[in-house]
């Protein structure tokens, strides 16, 4: 079993920075690849990047230069950086870990960005 925790989340004006941050515990030994995902009211949960146990990083495509995932694996955590945030990057952002083909979830931390 994988237990993930988010954190960082809240209200920031447009133009402004948040750092997420997802901490993995449990059977944290065969975790691959974790990610970021997002969901917007109304809308599907959506990728915004991805990051395997080597270090290699995917994103979306609408979303690059402004977001920057990164991973320490000492400390079992990922992180997002989001610069420069736009109104439409308000969401509930659920982290996400791949256990031996098995897929995990966090509970999920609420992304605000007034105009």
């Amino acid at each position: 079993q994988v237990q993930l925790a988010e954190s960082g989340g809240g209200l920031v004006q447009a133009g402004g920075s948040l750092r997420l941050a997802c901490a993995a515990s449990g059977s944290i030994v065969g975790i691959n690849t974790m990610a970021w995902y997002r969901q917007a009211p109304g809308k599907q949960r959506e990728l915004v990047a991805a990051i395997s146990s080597g270090g290699s990083t995917k994103y979306a495509d609408s979303r690059p230069g402004r977001f920057t995932i990164s991973r320490d694996n000492a400390k079992n955590t990922v992180y997002l950086q989001m610069n420069s945030l736009k109104p439409e990057d308000t969401a509930v952002y659920y982290c996400n870990a791949d256990y031996y083909g098995r897929d995990y979830w966090g509970q999920g931390t609420q992304v605000t960005v007034s105009s």
